[in-house]
């Protein structure tokens, strides 16, 4: 049976490994043809090479370097893959970062302008470059990949982080509350704790236990294609998931206050 993205063309950001990488995969073999983009351009290559290994046909996802917190270089990547593909209908805002000194106590204003930098105002600017293709075709997806620390808050990630991620909630239900007359929709996806590449920057790690327990890229890819695959009249405006060892509820070593 055919899917209902068959044809599309999705556009992912941090598509370089983690949640973007696993969505990408996901979308692809959805039918749709993919761009991945990302701040390394080798680390965008290893990508196509894991995702060709996961048997997603090679010409299905290319990828375009692309640092999210340039609104120039994003204003010019929007343009080159409308003109070599045509309108984006599925964007996938999942470039994310932060930092080990994250804590009121030790943070500075450049680190968090860094953070906000690339978790919001990345989003906001690839959002603004593909909605105007969106509004011509009629129909579009936006899936922001925000936080469950951004719906519940904790003090796991630090201000930055978090602000950053509440904030991706409140722009995905501003993009509905004008955009949906438009036939557009948005969903904040928040998920608790994946076993990403992104846990490295944290102070503390999280055992290989904690990990094996943690929600998995792949189930986010599947998220993301499930959100995608609804009808267009269907809007999810927030995708709550965690795993069922929920440590944000829990507690720990790495949670304990500064």
């Amino acid at each position: 049976m055919s899917s209902s993205l068959e044809g599309q063309l999705a556009w992912v950001t941090g598509g370089g490994s983690g949640i973007g990488l696993a969505g990408a995969i996901e979308l692809a073999r959805a039918g749709c043809r993919v761009v991945i983009s990302g701040r390394d351009a080798n680390k965008l290559e290893a990508a196509l090479a894991t995702a060709r290994g996961a048997g997603v046909h090679g010409d299905a996802i290319s990828a375009m370097p692309l640092d999210v917190a340039d609104k120039v270089c994003v204003q010019r990547v929007a343009q080159e893959i409308h003109s070599a593909h045509g309108p984006v209908s599925i964007l996938v805002n999942s470039a994310g970062i932060n930092f080990p000194k994250r804590y009121w106590s030790e943070t500075d204003g450049e680190t968090f302008d860094k953070v906000v930098a690339v978790n919001l105002s990345g989003a906001t600017y690839c959002t603004l470059a593909v909605i105007h293709g969106m509004r011509g075709l009629g129909y579009g997806t936006v899936i922001n990949v925000a936080s469950f620390v951004g719906w519940y808050l904790s003090h796991l990630t630090g201000p930055a982080y978090t602000a950053t991620k509440a904030a991706m909630v409140a722009l995905s239900h501003s993009f509905n509350i004008e955009e949906g007359v438009h036939g557009l929709r948005a969903t904040a996806l928040c998920p608790g704790e994946v076993a990403t590449p992104i846990l490295k920057s944290r102070p503390v790690a999280p055992s290989a236990d904690d990990l094996a327990r943690m929600l998995q890229e792949e189930d986010l890819g599947r998220t993301i294609r499930f959100i995608a695959e609804l009808p267009r009249h269907v809007c999810i405006n927030e995708l709550v998931i965690s795993p069922v060892f929920n440590r944000l509820y829990l507690g720990g070593k790495e949670f304990q206050r500064r």
